[in-house]
């Protein structure tokens, strides 16, 4: 499953970075992003999950001459989960479960380089689904049969964040809000990322190639 996604977003990727390889107009026309950190339940969410570990994977493309970029990114958040109420066919709660998130959103945001300094807004949205665990019992044979329930999610983010020039790459710390229009738990899902992580420069790169 993680394959079935993970390839198209591949592709996506290399199609942009060819269509930038001959645009040079601006030192921020094309990074790449890797992040890491920790995805903070909000609200009614935390009666359900609590964080884990998040890695986060995109790029970041220039639009026009001016600080506007496209910002494409898969999350993939890690949680506790804490079932509530079983699901329909089940009997038992799940306790200290894992739930995992496969989330693709699209943003438009805008940055403004001061020196080394750049600063970062974005707003978006998109969605991908939401992997919470099941477990059925047999009390005769004494085994648990585990699996995982597939929650379909369309979701809005929006947050900032700051980055620092190391010359080839950026360090950049973010944070976002992402909010879920399907209900989990018969609760709503919304969370607060937080990562740190670096934005190699690719546009200094495929200049050279």
């Amino acid at each position: 499953m993680k394959l079935k996604l993970l390839t198209p977003i591949a592709i996506l990727l290399i199609a942009l970075s060819l269509n930038v390889k001959a645009q040079t107009g601006r030192p921020d026309k094309l990074y790449s992003l890797s992040g890491i950190g920790f995805a903070f339940p909000m609200g009614e969410t935390a009666d359900y999950l609590k964080p884990k570990f998040s890695t986060s994977l995109g790029l970041n493309l220039g639009l026009g001459d001016g600080g506007l970029f496209l910002y494409p990114k898969v999350s993939l958040h890690a949680f506790e989960f804490n079932q509530i109420t079983p699901d329909a066919g089940y009997t038992y709660n799940i306790e200290k479960g894992r739930a995992t998130t496969y989330l693709l959103n699209v943003a438009l945001g805008y940055r403004k380089i001061v020196d080394k300094w750049a600063f970062y807004g974005f707003a978006g949205g998109g969605g991908g689904f939401i992997l919470t665990p099941q477990a059925a019992v047999n009390a005769q044979s004494l085994q648990v049969t585990m699996d995982n329930k597939t929650n379909g999610m369309g979701m809005i983010e929006a947050g900032g964040g700051i980055e620092y020039n190391l010359g080839g790459a950026n360090l950049f710390a973010e944070v976002s809000y992402m909010y879920g229009f399907t209900k989990i738990q018969n609760r709503t899902f919304n969370t607060l990322p937080i990562s740190i992580g670096i934005k190699p420069n690719l546009s200094k790169l495929l200049s050279k190639l």
